[in-house]
């Protein structure tokens, strides 16, 4: 299997999980269970950097795609996959901001929790698009 599948293949569970604890460590905050939420906060973490390197290397394997995209502008490219990259870009961003915010519900936590739900949304589209090809991997 060529390494560009495999890549692709591992960001499906790695993105469900980053996905579930993301959602669980916002219900948390919720519950008011400070030490529930610390938990939820730190698997949220570590699925959250897993999933940054994966899509790091990922980039880098399409990275024809996205200079052609700067130099040529979208043209017939996917729309979804540029909106996508950039939301991806912000929802990281954001939740490195995060790592020094003290306690829960936070204004940037809540957005970056809002901007997360909207990626999840365009990460299954992107997924469900690209499976038949993966699956023939």
């Amino acid at each position: 299997m060529k390494q560009i599948f495999i890549i692709d293949w591992s960001l499906i569970p790695v993105f469900l999980l980053t996905s579930s604890t993301g959602i669980s460590l916002h219900l948390a905050g919720h519950i008011g269970n400070h030490e529930l939420w610390r938990n939820w906060a730190l698997a949220h973490i570590i699925a959250s950097l897993l999933l940054t390197i994966l899509i790091t290397i990922h980039i880098k394997m399409h990275w024809g795609w996205y200079k052609s995209w700067f130099r040529n502008g979208l043209g017939r490219k996917s729309r979804v996959t540029a909106i996508l990259s950039i939301l991806f870009f912000i929802t990281s961003i954001t939740g490195f901001a995060l790592l020094w915010v003290y306690g829960s519900n936070s204004i940037l936590g809540l957005w970056h929790y809002r901007i997360g739900l909207f990626t999840i949304v365009l990460f299954g589209g992107h997924i469900i698009k690209r499976f038949r090809i993966l699956r023939r991997s």
